[in-house]
């Protein structure tokens, strides 16, 4: 495929041919049963069935189709392994590539945006993309003042596909469920409805991406590409070189993992705190490993379309609920989360219950290291899925409040992350310094991490 298809009916019926594919495998299941073979076996069968067609074709259509399996992809490793390792390439791939446009498309923005003459704006211009993801395709060029640039240029019809998509699979929601155990797809993809025109709009996400090289701009662990030009549906920024952390997921030494890890927690929790904005997409794709210049490691960032606006950084809520919950302070967790709208005032819980519940949650920050595994992660999973658990039933009855639904998302995708990278992280150090209301007053002081440590 070679062009974002803008026919909404042909996108829907691609779309639509999922549900009715995983209709379909059920059938072909249940005939498996009654010829004798195992439930087990067969449900295993099914699942790599469903999930092999499922990222095959969001991984097609990109657009909002694509998105959602990016953001899904990041809870893979919530997955049983047998289901999830043959098509862990497959989720790679969404992580950081789409089928590009071809040239004429290209060139044909490009004219319309940038004029006649764009060319003289390029020393070179590679027609062939280094990049290419959901709603939009990058090529590396030379500025026409000789630095090193990416050129963002997004696909004609994105904003269509965007909507047509997420609608269609939210019809759908239910079906595609069990394929992640512990994630609601549902509040998930209607959230990402809500946002489409902040992520189409490239002004915001120069604004965004400006704000953050300035404030990271003589940081020893984060480098964050300048914004060089902007308009209309054409973003250049400086380029970035780089290991992508889906490679680092993939063959990475232990080292490049735990320091990816680290470094991810850090900037994910540091920037509320530093520039009023959550990067609120963090998928592998958008990441890269950077040599420092002293033998180590920095992180690079990518993508700032999608942010969560925080002007006084993380909500204190969150902070002291994670304090209260290590120690044990069950009633005061529950008064602070009532009085959040976490517990609707006229459901009544078991305090105890609410922090049992919460434990496992923040286990990472119990202890100074803690290593995320995919073991780990599925555990969680089954916890919180299985509808026997009293997990499970008291998730039910919780609420989650709007102001929180961005924030809740990104840190369950970088705790995915960590997982896929199996990184032992000083998540607790991170937590100290970058999160309101987790240390007692008295103790802020004393809470930062040094610049460069591990």
């Amino acid at each position: 495929m070679s062009d974002l298809p803008r026919k909404a009916v042909t996108r829907t019926a691609k779309l639509a041919a999922l549900p009715l594919g995983i209709a379909g495998r059920a059938t072909w299941g249940l005939g498996k049963r009654i010829g004798g073979k195992s439930a087990e076996i067969v449900g295993r069968e099914l699942q790599q069935r469903t999930a092999d067609q499922l990222f095959k074709v969001l991984g097609e259509l990109k657009g909002g189709a694509m998105k959602f399996g990016q953001a899904m992809s990041v809870f893979e490793s919530a997955l049983p392994e047998e289901v999830a390792g043959p098509y862990r390439a497959a989720l790679t791939k969404l992580q950081e590539a789409a089928p590009p446009m071809p040239k004429r498309t290209v060139h044909g923005v490009l004219v319309e945006r940038l004029g006649e003459d764009w060319r003289d704006l390029f020393e070179e211009f590679e027609d062939e993309p280094a990049a290419a993801a959901s709603i939009g395709q990058v090529h590396h060029a030379v500025w026409h003042d000789g630095r090193e640039v990416a050129v963002k240029i997004q696909y004609p019809g994105a904003g269509e596909a965007l909507l047509s998509d997420l609608t269609q699979l939210g019809r759908f929601a239910k079906m595609l469920g069990p394929l992640l155990p512990g994630v609601d797809v549902k509040p998930l993809i209607a959230e990402m409805r809500d946002r489409v025109e902040e992520e189409l709009d490239y002004g915001l996400e120069a604004q965004a991406q400006r704000v953050h090289a300035e404030e990271f701009a003589d940081d020893p662990d984060v480098w964050v590409p300048a914004v060089v030009h902007q308009c209309d549906q054409i973003l250049v920024t400086e380029w970035i070189e780089g290991v992508p952390l889906s490679e680092v997921i993939a063959d990475g030494s232990v080292e490049q993992r735990d320091r990816a890890g680290q470094l991810l927690a850090r900037f994910l929790f540091s920037g509320p705190a530093r520039t009023g904005l959550l990067h609120a997409d963090p998928h592998p794709g958008n990441f890269r490993l950077l040599p420092d210049g002293d033998g180590g490691w920095m992180l690079g960032v990518l993508d700032f379309g999608t942010v969560d606006r925080l002007p006084g950084g993380l909500p204190a809520t969150i902070g002291e609920s994670l304090r209260m919950t290590l120690d044990g302070e069950a009633e005061a967790v529950y008064r602070l989360l009532r009085d959040e709208g976490f517990v609707k005032a006229d459901i009544a819980l078991d305090p105890q219950g609410v922090v049992d519940y919460l434990l496992p949650i923040v286990e990472a920050a119990e202890v100074d290291e803690f290593t995320f595994t995919r073991e780990w992660m599925r555990t969680q999973a089954a916890r919180i899925a299985d509808p026997r658990s009293p997990a499970y039933q008291l998730g039910k009855r919780l609420n989650l409040p709007p102001a929180y639904l961005l924030i809740h998302r990104v840190t369950l995708s970088t705790i995915g992350v960590l997982c896929q990278l199996g990184a032992t992280v000083r998540l607790r150090a991170e937590l100290e310094a970058w999160v309101p209301g987790f240390l007692p007053d008295e103790d802020v002081s004393e809470a930062a991490v040094p610049a460069g440590s591990p």
